[in-house]
């Protein structure tokens, strides 16, 4: 296979409503579709294999174990992998334009920053910090692998060094209904709590991570903020996240999507971690040592190879 070879790697469960659009949107980009399924009730698989991916069945456990099955385990023959999630498809000339830089990016060069757009509700949002935003979703194997962490997972590069793509954009745009998104965001908040805790105590695994850094790449900048973030009292923090988001970096100019969004994503959801730390902290009457055994015994495995 030649040097701009792609493999994408799609992570699914149940994702029959989105599987197809996705496919059809890396047709003409990827030459391998690698879909890691964790065991789906609906026609996800069944699609799949009949737009051509590739498909393979694997007990979940977390989205980085997940991720890095399909990365060593799966016989990827391409030169370079392009992360991509069910709900995601790639829009505008970002594919062409891509395969064009990594037939002509230098030896060094092992990942590649791409524009992520979020829609929400039918709209995308354009304003509050969301977009436009850069995040590294496409490396060169063996190069690089999934950060192992219960929340906000990164591709971590082991050398060498990145371009930017901003041609295009690579959407999220689930078409579930609020229900869906509640329920999804209420597990995510769990993970939040204990990734939250676990910075904060000292037991992430800090030489696997994303080294924080505000004048860094856009991941190292958010860890650096989360980093921040985490310092601020509680129940405060939401509030200073919603006014900072919607008012200061123009979240209202999204329209009552944006605002929905808004109160939804960067204040009940904050609201909604920030308690589960506080009843965690509570149960264990603010014992540090207590608190640590808790995430010990329960969540530590996640650093598991």
């Amino acid at each position: 296979m030649g040097n701009n070879t792609i493999a994408a790697i799609i992570l699914t469960k149940n994702e029959e409503m989105h599987i197809a659009r996705c496919i059809q949107s890396l047709k003409e980009i990827c030459e391998e579709i690698i879909v890691i399924d964790s065991f789906s009730t609906d026609k996800t698989c069944e699609i799949a294999e009949n737009m051509g991916a590739i498909v393979y069945k694997h007990t979940w456990k977390n989205y980085a174990t997940q991720f890095n099955f399909g990365l060593y385990q799966c016989n990827i023959e391409s030169k370079w992998i392009w992360r991509i999630d069910a709900d995601e498809f790639l829009e505008g000339n970002i594919g062409i334009t891509l395969k064009k830089a990594l037939a002509e990016c230098e030896n060094d060069v092992n990942g590649i920053y791409v524009r992520k757009r979020i829609d929400f509700m039918g709209r995308p949002l354009l304003h509050g910090g969301w977009y436009p935003s850069y995040h590294l979703k496409v490396f060169r194997k063996g190069h690089g692998d999934c950060e192992n962490r219960w929340m906000d997972e990164h591709i971590r590069l082991f050398d060498g060094k990145t371009i930017t793509i901003k041609e295009g954009n690579q959407v999220d745009a689930n078409l579930n209904n609020l229900t869906w998104w509640t329920t999804k965001h209420n597990g995510y908040a769990t993970r939040e709590m204990v990734d939250m805790l676990m910075m904060e105590y000292g037991l992430d695994a800090k030489a696997e991570e994303v080294i924080p850094k505000f004048f860094g790449t856009e991941e190292q900048r958010k860890r650096w903020l989360k980093l921040k973030y985490i310092k601020a009292p509680l129940f405060i923090r939401p509030f200073i996240n919603f006014f900072f988001r919607y008012i200061l970096k123009g979240g209202f100019l999204d329209g009552k999507e944006g605002f929905v969004w808004h109160i939804l994503q960067g204040f009940w959801y904050r609201m909604l971690v920030d308690a589960k730390i506080f009843e965690i902290k509570k149960q264990f009457n603010y014992d540090s040592e207590r608190i640590k055994k808790f995430l010990k015994d329960n969540y530590l495995t996640v650093n598991d190879k």
